[in-house]
């Protein structure tokens, strides 16, 4: 009698650590995605992805205030691509819209895709830096020896706190041609 309330017992324990080993699996692989989405709304770790409407922009011009903005592109070495902006930094009046180009080299033999990650500096800025139209939205395919300039438009929301000042917007640009190719075969 006591044996069959003690298999009865273990098969219990066994399913709940089974389930429980099940969750936490599910948990570790949710918590990429919601970890993103945590950074997009409160741009954390510098990630900005949204994209502003045109409409916003340019509505409300802070006349009396100046911040500077750095640009920076971060050289991915694997992926040999030539990158970087056409100025380092500006001073810009919140809300006015702005564009600067980067501009990308693929001096490979072959076509390469290239993915722009950016990030802001400092962290409480991220938010308040909102590009209009980005080169870092899409994929950047370049042909063997191509050479592009890419656009960036760009305003600082007039509502940027006071004492920042100064804003860095870097760039690193990933090589994801063999994730590109993965999905246009898929997608066939």
């Amino acid at each position: 009698m006591k044996e069959n309330v003690t298999k009865v017992n273990n098969k219990k324990t066994t399913g709940k650590l089974l389930l429980a080993v099940v969750g936490m699996f599910a948990f570790g692989f949710a918590l990429v995605p919601l970890y993103d989405v945590i950074c997009e709304v409160t741009g954390l770790n510098g990630k900005t992805g949204s994209r502003v409407e045109v409409a916003e922009a340019g509505l409300l011009v802070e006349e009396e205030r100046e911040v500077t903005v750095q640009f920076i592109a971060h050289q991915n070495v694997e992926m040999g691509w030539e990158f970087r902006p056409s100025i380092n930094q500006m001073k810009v009046k919140p809300g006015e819209v702005h564009v600067i180009h980067y501009r990308v080299s693929n001096p490979r033999s072959s076509l390469m895709v290239g993915q722009a990650i950016p990030s802001v500096a400092p962290n409480a800025a991220a938010g308040h830096l909102n590009k209009i139209e980005c080169f870092c939205f899409n994929e950047q395919p370049l042909q063997a020896g191509e050479t592009v300039d890419m656009a960036l438009r760009f305003f600082v929301d007039p509502r940027l706190p006071d004492n920042i000042s100064k804003l860095t917007l870097s760039y690193t640009l990933y090589d994801i041609t063999e994730k590109s190719k993965t999905q246009a075969v898929a997608s066939r």
